[in-house]
């Protein structure tokens, strides 16, 4: 996919693509005839005729809604609609099947009454539910759920797709989702300037060294590793940014860990790193392009100073796990070092971290979107918010959604590999925005090629195909 087609608009970007292409002389009603029958396609290849109802709400969704009745009428299928006052639980009768047009992606409110009572019996019933554009009562911006939402089997959105059917929880309510073109111009994307897209390979240009490189060309990596009781996590790391591409991987090790490490490495060389001065001495060599540190680094006065230190080499950042942590207290410090910082930083925080790291800032919204876009902004570094729906966030306000991460890649370890990944990347030249998202998508493209069951140290094996 192009990186248009990977582009999300949000319900406002929605209507203004709406509004562009009516500018451009596409009649209203022709849009909706278009969108109805988008979504009578739909349903009759995968449903056979069955009593079936159509809600339709009072907005662009319900003309939808109501296009769809028509269309399922002619081609025969016994098909009621419901509207208005007709929207509450006895409206359900005999359905089999039924087509959710009550509410779009752009609700601004809670839904009550009557009609979320209707949709909480519509999920109890269990009855298949197709929903056009999004399931009522999900925020398409955000994923998140307005007082009460259906569950469909199956959303038809159109000409491009939202935020929130991506986000959790409301990626979990959409089922299959499908894309329908309905007439609006690519070009329209132009005029737009979405800043927020799905992940992909689209999103990011890996470096061509070119036949003439060395292993210096592909960048020398460094991994910050843990005490003799703490190596595990460094090694992970350090093996996903040598598979990531990485021409030379160091482990940075204190000495007593110096053993445990020489005798599971081969490639991966070491250096003897005890404190945040040898660290700093390391780092005066100007080879050293990117440098991890976090993963089993220990929450303690040791890993902070060498944080502290990092920050004085040329190598841009990664920082994750305990080297977050070690600010939790004190995060106006760490950002402090981030903004007088001339290198790339890339923050990867799990949920909690994250709370912790960001807790003083205020957020409008719960959109984990616009949370890691506002820390972002707040940082200057690269945000990379993880989960099942991890999100990106760049200063600048652009936003992108990993969307391939499978449930089995919640595993110990599996964020070291990440942030190895994102380490080695960095090292052969990508900026630290490109880095993070190609890392999470080959991270999540490895664990499908795996499948379940995979271990952390599996991951590692099936990145270079992937990048």
């Amino acid at each position: 996919m192009s990186k248009a087609d990977l582009a999300l608009l949000t319900p406002a970007e929605m209507a203004k693509a709406d509004q562009l292409t009516l500018a451009g002389g596409t009649s209203e009603s022709v849009l909706v005839e278009r969108a109805g029958q988008a979504v009578t396609d739909a349903i009759l290849r995968r449903f056979a005729a069955r009593p079936t109802l159509v809600l339709a709400g009072p907005g662009n969704n319900g003309a939808d809604a109501r296009i769809v009745y028509r269309r399922l009428k002619e081609a025969g299928w016994p098909v009621r609609l419901a509207q208005g006052t007709g929207l509450k639980p006895d409206a359900i009768g005999d359905a089999r099947l039924i087509v959710d047009g009550i509410f779009g992606a752009g609700l601004s409110r809670d839904i009550s009454g009557p009609i979320a009572q209707l949709i909480n019996s519509v999920n109890e019933a269990a009855i298949p539910v197709v929903a056009i554009d999004v399931p009522s009562g999900l925020d398409g911006a955000t994923g998140q759920i307005r007082g009460t939402a259906l569950r469909a089997r199956l959303t038809v959105t159109f000409f491009r797709r939202k935020p929130g059917h991506w986000l959790l929880p409301g990626r979990t309510l959409c089922g299959e989702t499908e894309l329908a073109q309905i007439g609006i111009a690519p070009g329209v994307l132009t005029a737009i300037a979405p800043q927020c897209h799905q992940n992909g390979p689209a999103l990011w240009h890996l470096p061509d060294a070119g036949l003439a490189a060395h292993k210096y060309t592909h960048g020398h990596a460094l991994i910050v590793s843990g005490g003799p009781n703490n190596t595990g996590a460094a090694r992970l790391a350090a093996s996903a940014a040598l598979k990531a591409g990485a021409g030379l991987v160091t482990i940075a090790s204190p000495a007593a860990a110096l053993p445990v490490h020489a005798a599971h490495l081969t490639a991966i060389m070491l250096r003897q790193v005890d404190t945040a001065a040898d660290l700093a001495a390391t780092l005066t060599d100007p080879r050293f392009k990117s440098l991890l540190i976090g993963p089993a680094a220990g929450v303690n006065s040791t890993t902070r100073a060498k944080v502290e230190a990092a920050f004085s080499g040329p190598a841009a950042l990664v920082l994750d796990a305990d080297a977050l942590s070690v600010f939790t207290s004190d995060s106006k410090a760490l950002l402090n070092l981030i903004q007088n910082f001339n290198k790339a930083v890339v923050l990867t925080p799990h949920e909690g971290e994250f709370v912790r790291l960001f807790s003083n800032l205020r957020f409008k919204s719960e959109s984990k979107l616009e949370r890691a876009r506002n820390a972002a902004a707040a940082s200057g570094a690269i945000i990379l918010l993880k989960g099942a729906d991890t999100v990106i966030a760049h200063p600048d306000g652009r936003t992108i959604i990993n969307t391939n991460a499978p449930p089995w890649l919640a595993t110990a370890g599996s964020g070291d590999v990440l942030a190895g990944i994102i380490t080695g990347l960095l090292a052969r030249g990508l900026d630290g925005f490109e880095a993070a998202a190609a890392g999470a998508w080959a991270h999540g493209q490895a664990a499908q090629t795996i499948g379940p069951g995979l271990c952390a140290e599996d991951i590692s094996a099936a990145i270079p195909t992937l990048i």
